[in-house]
C-alpha cells in the first residue's frame, strides 16, 4: 500500500449530511445530481458515489425510484464506476438503505462495517437559517443518533447484493471497524482485493490527526497485508490535508460535497468538480498519476458496465 501506483479518486455529490440551506451549490435534483457526477468524473473522479434526495426538500430519499432518473441520466454518458450507497441516511433501517443497490445491481455499493454515534449537531453552530424544518431537526436529533450498522445488518447487505456481481467500497469511520471487515472476509463473506475506505471527523468516528490517519493505514495493512486498496475521507475543513495524507502514501482519496462543502479556508466548493481537480493537483505532487475507471475496473475486479 506504500507503492506509488495509481491513486484512485472517488467523488461522492451529494450524500446524506450537509443540507440545502448550507450551501448553494450542494446538488438535490435528479438533474443537478447526474450533472454533478459528470462534471466530477469528466474532472478525473473514476468512482462516483451516489445518493438521492427529494426535488422538492433536499431530504435524503433511498427509493429505487429517487434514483431511477439519476442512473438513467448517466447511462451512456460516462464510464465511471457508479457506486450506490447503502448507507441512506443514518435515519434509516438497512432494509430501506439497500433497496437501490438490490435493484440496479452496480459494480459497486457503498458498505459501512459497524454501528456507532453519528454527531451532526456540532453543525447548528455554524448554520442556523434552515429553509426546511427538517434540516435543522435531524440535526438536533444526531445528538441522541445511533448509525445502526450491526453484524446482522453487515451480513443482509453482504447477501442481498453480493449475488448480483455487486463489490463494496467498505466504509470504516474507527478501528473496530477494520476488525469487523477482517471478521467478514475470515467467513469469506467478502473476497480481496478489498476498498476500503477509512473516514475521519465524523463526531463519534475516529478524529482528523495525522497520527489516525497513520493508525488505521498501519491496522488495515496487518490484518489485510496486500488485499486491499486503501483510500481516505476528511469531513469538513480536514478534507485536503488528509487527501494529501494518504497520496504521499500511497492511498487513494475520495472528495464530494457529501463530505466537505469547503474548498480552502472560508470558501466554499462551487462544485464536486472543483474538488476533484483540487485533489488530482495534490496526486500530480505526490508523483502519483490517476487511475481511470478501467484502472479501477482492473485492480478491483469489478464485473464490468452492463449493457444498456
Amino acid at each position: 500500500m506504500d507503492l506509488p501506483g495509481k491513486a484512485i479518486l472517488t467523488c461522492a455529490v451529494t450524500g446524506a449530511i450537509h443540507t440545502p440551506s448550507m450551501s448553494p451549490y450542494l446538488p438535490v435534483t435528479a438533474e443537478q445530481i447526474a450533472q454533478a457526477a459528470l462534471d466530477a468524473a469528466a474532472a478525473g473522479a473514476a468512482i462516483i458515489h451516489l445518493h438521492a434526495r427529494d426535488p422538492e426538500t433536499g431530504r435524503p430519499d433511498q427509493r429505487p425510484e429517487a434514483f431511477e432518473p439519476i442512473l438513467q441520466m448517466l447511462r451512456g454518458r460516462t464510464d465511471a464506476v457508479i457506486n450506490i450507497t447503502t448507507g441512506g441516511s443514518p435515519f434509516m433501517r438497512v432494509e430501506e438503505r439497500v433497496r437501490p443497490a438490490a435493484q440496479f445491481r452496480p459494480e459497486l455499493a457503498s458498505l459501512n462495517m459497524g454501528s456507532f454515534n453519528f454527531g451532526l449537531f456540532p453543525m447548528l453552530d455554524r448554520f442556523r437559517n434552515f429553509q426546511f424544518a427538517w434540516e435543522k431537526e435531524s440535526l438536533e436529533k444526531s445528538r441522541d443518533l445511533i448509525f445502526r450498522n450491526t453484524f446482522r445488518d453487515i451480513e443482509y447487505v453482504l447477501k442481498t447484493c453480493g449475488g448480483n456481481g455487486t463489490r463494496f467500497e467498505f466504509e470504516c469511520y474507527d478501528a473496530g471497524h477494520l476488525y469487523n471487515l477482517a471478521y467478514f472476509l475470515d467467513r469469506k463473506l467478502v473476497q480481496p482485493p478489498l476498498l476500503i475506505q477509512t473516514i475521519f471527523g465524523i463526531l463519534g468516528g475516529i478524529g482528523t490527526h495525522s497520527d489516525d490517519v497513520e493508525y488505521m493505514r498501519r491496522t488495515a495493512t496487518r490484518l489485510f497485508g496486500g488485499d486491499f486498496y486503501w483510500s481516505v475521507l476528511g469531513t469538513g475543513r480536514s478534507q485536503m490535508k488528509i487527501a494529501s495524507l494518504a497520496l504521499s502514501h500511497g492511498g487513494s482519496v475520495r472528495v464530494g460535497l457529501e463530505d466537505s462543502l469547503w474548498i480552502g479556508p472560508g470558501k466554499m466548493a462551487k462544485s464536486n468538480a472543483e474538488q476533484v481537480e483540487a485533489v488530482k493537483q495534490l496526486a500530480k505532487n505526490s508523483g502519483r498519476s490517476i487511475a481511470t475507471p478501467a484502472d479501477v475496473r482492473a485492480m478491483l475486479r469489478l464485473k464490468g458496465l452492463t449493457p444498456n
